[in-house]
């Protein structure tokens, strides 16, 4: 089947002007249409859906200033070159900021006309290219999404699930020596699905699902709430866990459960990183029109030419030692991710040895 040719529209009420550039757009390959204002022009506009719209500005009724304005509701991806007996600077400027391409005074020669219409055209190709990449990208995260949680998560959880029945003796007994081997290889079990689940919560967090849930929380009753949850945690690392009280709540716009995630991973790490003895301070304070949340502790710190990459996807820093930090590398980036959803900002301040401040920044309603 024969690929069918460019249409482009020619919108002038000049009848001269519509024949010319009619026969100009034949001759080098391309379909022509043509209206005689802008009311039929928008009316074709939206019957042939053309590739490129030539329009004059001085129109009886609908001006083409009018139709630059309609176009862009009506099919973003044409391409506009406006065409004018009436070319001044203002114009021009004002026609490319309601999306004209290029803009071509009156009167043009045929070379003039071909030159921009095959710029525009190539423009055309190019955004309808990079839209089709979007939309089959958009199309392979999907179907990869399915395809670990799935094909991949699943058979993991059941060879997990396997482990523990062998290891609780339900079996049978198990000489120490594979049992030693079977818990190594269930803790390397463990790290992967970790890495699987962080994955796919930082694949699947959409801002428009955050918002849609957006409501008024009590962001220091929440702090509350976890840093009770997490108080075991900070027992066994040895680890004290303080947070400093309002005496009126402090409200943020957002959503309940991604918040909890985000400072569920900062409270961690500060735990975590911080040695015997060290201490973990939450910290609220209005800054404007935002509720700001520090979380401080005294642990080992980031070294400075590591700052400007923590919130990296799988980026990791590494102890004084010289060892890698226990972890999947992406619980900072689903951090960011989810406060950049929340229309708030995260910075880090750190020093080696002297333990690191996250700040996260919330909207208040």
């Amino acid at each position: 089947m024969t690929e069918q040719k460019p249409l482009v529209l020619i919108i002038d009420d000049e009848e001269a002007m519509r024949d010319s550039c009619t026969q100009i757009l034949l001759k080098s390959g391309f379909r022509a249409e043509t209206a005689e204002d802008g009311a039929a022009g928008l009316k074709k506009i939206k019957d042939l859906g053309p590739d490129l719209v030539l329009v004059d500005l001085k129109m009886p009724g609908i001006s083409g200033f009018e139709v630059l304005d309609r176009l862009k509701n009506l099919d973003p991806h044409i391409i506009p070159i406006v065409i004018t007996g009436y070319a001044t600077v203002d114009s021009a400027v004002e026609a490319m900021k309601k999306g004209a391409y290029d803009f071509l005074p009156k009167p043009f020669s045929p070379e003039e006309l071909r030159i921009i219409i095959r710029r525009a055209y190539e423009r055309r190709k190019l955004i309808l290219e990079a839209e089709a990449l979007r939309t089959e990208k958009k199309l392979l995260e999907e179907n990869f999404i399915t395809m670990v949680s799935h094909q991949l998560r699943s058979p993991l959880v059941t060879i997990q699930q396997y482990f523990e029945v062998i290891l609780a003796g339900m079996v049978g007994p198990v000489d120490e020596k594979p049992k030693e081997m079977i818990f190594k290889a269930r803790d390397r079990l463990d790290g992967l699905l970790h890495l699987i689940n962080d994955w796919l919560d930082l694949a699947r967090i959409n801002k428009g699902q955050i918002v849609d849930k957006f409501k008024t929380l009590d962001i220091q009753k929440m702090l509350e709430k976890l840093i009770d949850f997490m108080r075991p945690l900070a027992q066994e690392y040895g680890v004290a866990v303080e947070l400093n009280t309002a005496p009126a709540p402090l409200l943020v716009l957002g959503d309940e459960e991604s918040l909890e995630q985000v400072f569920t991973n900062l409270i961690n790490n500060a735990i975590k990183y911080t040695k015997p003895g060290g201490r973990v301070h939450l910290n609220l304070k209005i800054d404007a029109g935002f509720i700001a949340v520090a979380v401080e502790d005294t642990g080992i710190g980031i070294a400075k030419e590591h700052l400007p990459f923590i919130f990296d996807q799988f980026y990791q820093v590494h102890r004084s030692q010289g060892k890698k930090m226990k972890g999947t590398g992406l619980g900072l980036s689903i951090a960011k991710k989810i406060v950049d959803a929340h229309n708030g900002t995260i910075d880090v301040s750190s020093e080696p040895d002297a333990g690191s401040t996250f700040i996260v920044r919330l909207p208040r309603p």
